[in-house]
Order: structure tokens, then C-alpha cells, then sequence
């Protein structure tokens, strides 16, 4: 009987270390499967980022000239082009009402909008049985001469993505507007383009040259700083003498241009095409210190400062914005959403938000 007793109690033991066994197998399996799981989530986080270095990498090698097995002249010049994202482009869109009552030869304008440093407003006109389209601009603060070399895309625009479109490219030299006089057959016009009697015209504009529209300049970074500087940035047809080693503490995007392994590390001169000589004078002359951000000045300064990753500037032209600046909300919004400005953005959504409310 005690034998029985003790081959049972065996049995028992026996089955009850082979399921300890098992349920420690099972453990480890699922903790094998967890740690399997992690190790892969950190091996897709890892190739994704490697993926990403890699993107930035080609991108940056493409600003290149030649590899780095090629032969370098370091005394000839190199191209750095800018980003479409930093071109300075504006966009103006009017709804203009009642149009099948405006009178012959009278223009219809829409409001004055400010687009780096000039206003710029657009126009309609029942012209000879056609419809016409103008743009007019005005420099906010220009000298004896100036002038704005733009790129014009008109549009108007029905229902139903009934769309018609028409490119200019044009010279301002004087407030004078300049578009097309017979964009679209005043007929055909009230046949396929009126909503309700209004009609929706949008103009997209890129400015392409600006000349004497700047400021007096607070500080010079031309031949005079030619013992204090190791690189000459070509801007269109003007050069700025400058030190890399300075730039590079202030701006990661030149930092790898002027300080990295592509060709243009090893160039004396580097050109920056895309780039307006006067917004990148006002640059500069944050970096070194000098308060030159006014209204008239920070977008153009702001964009610059987003697209070469400067921080300092960045700051600067966000606290002026957020304090000093006259522009309007709409104009801030507009500045802060284009050029990354956060603290910007959200007083500008807020204000504008509560503004809504209250009208509401």
C-alpha cells in the first residue's frame, strides 16, 4: 500500500514538474517572441533612418560638382541651388461681384496685399467685349529706381474646375499694372465663369529679381573683409566676403556646404542661385549681430533663415513678429506657416480663432 502510495505521489511529481517545464517554456517562447518584436521595430526604425541619411545624402551630393574622386580646381567658383520651397511666391485670389454690371473701361481692383516688401494688388475690366486682367504692384520702400522682375500665372476660375489660365513674365519698373486686356471673351465669361454673378480670379506670382528695393546696409561683407574672410558667396551679381567657420556655428545647411566632404568645402567662391542679394544681405547681417529686421525686411530674412536651418534667425524674426511687427494677423499666419515659425503659428490661429468667435 505505502509502495502504491509512493509510486502515485511519483506520478504526481512527476507530471507536475514536466507542466512547471512547460509553462517555462512557454514563458520563454513568449519572451523570445516580445524581444523578437522589439529587436525588429528597432531594426525598421534603424533602416528608416538610414533610409532618410541616405535621401539627405544624395540630395546633398547632387549640389556637387564632381565626386570626391574628382579632381578639384579650388580656385573656380561652384553652384549651391536653392530649394523651390524658398522661392518667394505670393498668391492673390478676389472675388469680384456683380461683374456682368461693371461698366465699360473701369477697372474693378481687389485689395493692396503685401508680399516681401511690396504691395501688390490685381484688377478687372470689361475691355472690348473681352475680359481683362491686370496686376499693379508697389514697393513699400523703394528708391529713385527700382524694379521687379516677376513671373505672373493668371487664372480665373469657374465651377466645376472650369479653369482658364494664362503665364506673363514681366519687368515692373513704375506702379503701372500690366497683364492681359483680352484674357477671356466677356461672353464666354458670363456663360462659363460667373457664380452667381461673381467671378473668382486668382493670380500666382514668383519673383524672380528685385533691384532697389533695400535699405541703407548696417554692415559691409564686401573686398574691404577680404583679410577677415575665407569664402566669397556670389549672390546673383554681388559678392559677400565671409568666414565659413562662423557661418557653420550658425547654420547647419552651410555648415555641410562650406565645411563638408563635396566640392564646394574646397571652393573659394560659391555661387547661390535663387537667392535675393538684398534678403541675404539682411541675413548676414542678423547673424553678425545687427538689428536689421523690420517690417519691411523679415519675410525675406525669415524665408532665409528656415531654408538654412539658422536658428539664431529664426528666433529673432519670430520674437519681432510676435511683438514689434505692424503686419496683420492673416500676414503673420501666412509668414509663420511658410517658414516653420511655431510660437508664431499658434498665437496667430488663436487670436484669429477667438476673433471668428466673437463675430460669430
Amino acid at each position: 500500500m505505502l509502495t502504491t502510495f509512493f509510486s502515485m505521489f511519483q506520478i504526481f511529481r512527476d507530471i507536475a514538474t514536466n507542466e512547471e517545464g512547460n509553462i517555462e517554456k512557454e514563458l520563454e517562447t513568449e519572451l523570445m517572441s516580445k524581444n523578437a518584436q522589439v529587436l525588429q521595430k528597432v531594426d525598421d526604425k534603424i533602416d528608416e533612418l538610414s533610409d532618410r541619411l541616405k535621401s539627405i545624402e544624395a540630395s546633398i551630393s547632387k549640389l556637387s560638382k564632381s565626386n570626391d574622386d574628382s579632381k578639384i580646381d579650388e580656385s573656380a567658383p561652384t553652384t549651391y541651388l536653392i530649394s523651390p520651397e524658398s522661392k518667394k511666391k505670393s498668391k492673390l485670389q478676389h472675388v469680384f461681384r456683380n461683374v456682368s454690371n461693371f461698366m465699360m473701361g473701369v477697372h474693378y481692383f481687389s485689395e493692396w496685399e503685401d508680399f516681401f516688401n511690396v504691395q501688390w494688388r490685381m484688377s478687372v475690366i470689361h475691355h472690348n467685349d473681352h475680359l481683362g486682367v491686370f496686376v499693379f504692384c508697389q514697393p513699400i520702400a523703394p528708391t529713385d529706381q527700382w524694379s521687379i522682375r516677376m513671373k505672373l500665372e493668371f487664372k480665373v476660375i469657374g465651377p466645376t474646375e472650369n479653369v482658364v489660365s494664362r503665364t506673363w513674365e514681366r519687368c515692373y519698373q513704375s506702379k503701372d499694372g500690366w497683364g492681359f486686356s483680352k484674357f477671356l471673351e466677356w461672353e464666354d465669361m458670363e456663360e462659363w465663369h460667373l457664380v452667381n454673378g461673381n467671378l473668382i480670379v486668382e493670380v500666382h506670382g514668383e519673383i524672380l529679381e528685385t533691384t532697389g528695393l533695400g535699405r541703407e546696409k548696417m554692415r559691409r561683407f564686401d573686398e574691404s573683409q577680404k583679410d577677415v574672410s575665407d569664402v566669397i558667396l556670389v549672390v546673383r551679381d554681388s559678392k559677400f566676403y565671409v568666414s565659413k567657420m562662423f557661418l557653420a556655428s550658425q547654420s547647419s545647411v552651410l555648415k555641410v556646404l562650406l565645411l563638408g566632404s563635396f566640392s564646394e568645402s574646397k571652393q573659394s567662391e560659391v555661387t547661390l542661385n535663387g537667392v535675393d542679394p538684398d534678403d541675404f544681405q539682411y541675413f548676414l547681417e542678423v547673424l553678425y549681430g545687427e538689428p536689421a529686421i523690420d517690417d519691411t525686411t523679415v519675410e525675406g530674412v525669415a524665408l532665409l533663415a528656415d531654408m538654412y536651418d539658422a536658428p539664431t534667425v529664426i528666433r529673432k524674426c519670430e520674437e519681432f513678429l510676435l511683438g514689434k511687427s505692424e503686419k496683420d494677423l492673416e500676414k503673420k499666419l501666412e509668414i509663420a506657416t511658410r517658414c516653420n515659425l511655431k510660437k508664431l503659428k499658434e498665437m496667430c490661429e488663436s487670436e484669429l480663432s477667438f476673433i471668428r468667435l466673437m463675430d460669430d
